[in-house]
């Protein structure tokens, strides 16, 4: 993924179709350098065979955020980046019902940035994953 600057959600939202978050539903709401939020309505083909929202989705929603805002904080001249780590823990699950993330930059550096974000059921007023990602700052070849 190229360096690429700032992006409205709206543009970003644009670069989803055709890809995982495209495929899963994810829908950018707002971003600002160091903040993304973003939702996800869940549906049932989202669930795992418990009936319960897989924790595959709450990962790749929390995930895409992360990434998603990460290019707006790459260091100029950074070709782009790449997750070498994530970690989330899963506090809470869904059935229904509207699933949102915010996340938030904890470092930005040259050579790593280090993101949070923190998934709720706001209808149910609870707090499902908190998620932790390091992401390798990508440079040119050559």
């Amino acid at each position: 993924m190229a360096a690429t600057g700032f992006h409205s959600a709206a543009e970003l939202n644009d670069l989803l179709p055709g890809t995982l978050p495209g495929l899963l539903g994810i829908v950018i709401d707002e971003h600002e350098p160091g903040r993304l939020a973003a939702h996800l309505d869940v549906r049932p083909d989202l669930l795992a065979p418990n009936g319960y929202l897989h924790a595959a989705s709450v990962v790749a929603l929390a995930d895409t955020a992360c990434g998603l805002a990460t290019r707006a904080l790459l260091p100029e001249g950074a070709s782009g980046f790449t997750t070498i780590e994530l970690k989330s823990n899963h506090l809470g699950t869904a059935r229904e019902g509207r699933i949102e993330v915010v996340a938030t930059n904890a470092h930005a550096g040259r050579t790593t940035q280090v993101w949070d974000a923190v998934v709720t059921a706001p209808a149910a007023g609870k707090t499902l994953a908190l998620f932790r990602c390091t992401q390798s700052v990508l440079w040119p070849r050559g």
